[in-house]
């Protein structure tokens, strides 16, 4: 199969292509202009992953893109962090809800041209179900976002699947649950977790800054959630939504606890009120049967490998 996967040089990305190539699939990898493949190119990848310019906001650069052969494209391109969307919402939207708007509008005249219908993987968040009571979220919970990041995220399931009611485009919603794994970089928590432990047992610091600690989240590794998203390539409907997620909850402080005996650290977290989010969901856990009965998709990666991965990658 030939996929097209946007913003494919971010963490989730890279990931991505490096199982689709295993898989034996054909990758285009489109980039924003300006990113040098050189920092995330893998040797191995050479004659497999063909690398093209995409920008969500310039409708020429997405045409040309969705332009070339493909039986699938996986939409990851976004802004993809709450901080970013909330220092500059307008752009998060332009970015996430119109980007996504264009490229479904693009590959609605492609199709027109020549037949093709790909699949579109819609990547969203959970973050799109906001406040609710403490017990996993499932798909047919109402969406209550509470922040621009997770508004416009919303806003690009609204486009795809217009697109799939009006015109039949064959579009798919994942709404993956909290993911981290080895080569994701701060501010992210776990990254920054780790290096701020890290940093306390160089400094032999008994203090470490946190943010909130009380929310409790469902967290899964970037692997297992790469592997869900080719289990909805082959196995998803389109017109649906999915939730990936473990189905079990974590409090940040207990995370922070775990990291901090990985590392070898007897250190306090302590509030730093620029690392405070405002607005944060006090518990998001998903339900992830969904997902499950339609590819047969279940989390293989433990949270202590997973942890012990990235302190070991960032030790070294």
């Amino acid at each position: 199969m030939r996929v097209l996967v946007t913003g494919a040089d971010g963490f989730v990305g890279r990931h991505l292509i490096g199982r689709l190539v295993e898989a034996g699939h054909a990758v285009t990898a489109a980039c924003r202009p300006g990113t040098e493949p050189a920092t995330w190119f893998r040797s191995g990848w050479k004659g497999l992953v063909h690398v093209t310019p995409f920008e969500l906001s310039d409708s020429d650069s997405v045409r040309a893109a969705v332009g070339l052969p493909h039986e699938a494209v996986v939409h990851l391109a976004a802004v993809a962090t709450v901080r970013e969307a909330r220092a500059d919402p307008g752009r998060a939207w332009l970015v996430n809800a119109a980007g996504t708007a264009r490229l479904v509008d693009a590959m609605l005249a492609r199709r027109d041209t020549d037949g093709l219908d790909p699949v579109l993987l819609v990547i969203s968040t959970c973050e799109v179900y906001g406040n609710g009571p403490p017990s996993p979220r499932v798909e047919t919970d109402s969406p209550r976002p509470q922040s621009p990041y997770a508004a416009s995220k919303l806003g690009a399931e609204v486009a795809g699947l217009e697109a799939w009611r009006r015109a039949g485009l064959r579009v798919i919603v994942a709404r993956p649950f909290t993911h981290t794994g080895p080569g994701q970089r701060p501010p992210y928590v776990v990254p920054s977790f780790v290096e701020r432990l890290l940093a306390a047992k160089r400094t032999a610091s008994t203090e470490v800054a946190t943010g909130n600690l009380e929310p409790v989240r469902d967290l899964l590794d970037v692997r297992d959630v790469v592997e869900a998203y080719l289990g909805l390539l082959r196995g998803g409907e389109p017109g649906e939504t999915y939730n990936i997620a473990r189905g079990e909850g974590i409090s940040l402080r207990e995370l922070f606890r775990r990291v901090a005996k990985l590392v070898g650290v007897e250190a306090e977290p302590v509030p730093d009120p620029t690392l405070v989010r405002t607005g944060d969901i006090p518990y998001l856990v998903g339900d992830a049967r969904k997902l499950q009965r339609a590819t047969g998709w279940s989390p293989t990666i433990t949270l202590e490998q997973t942890l012990q991965e990235m302190v070991d990658a960032q030790a070294h």
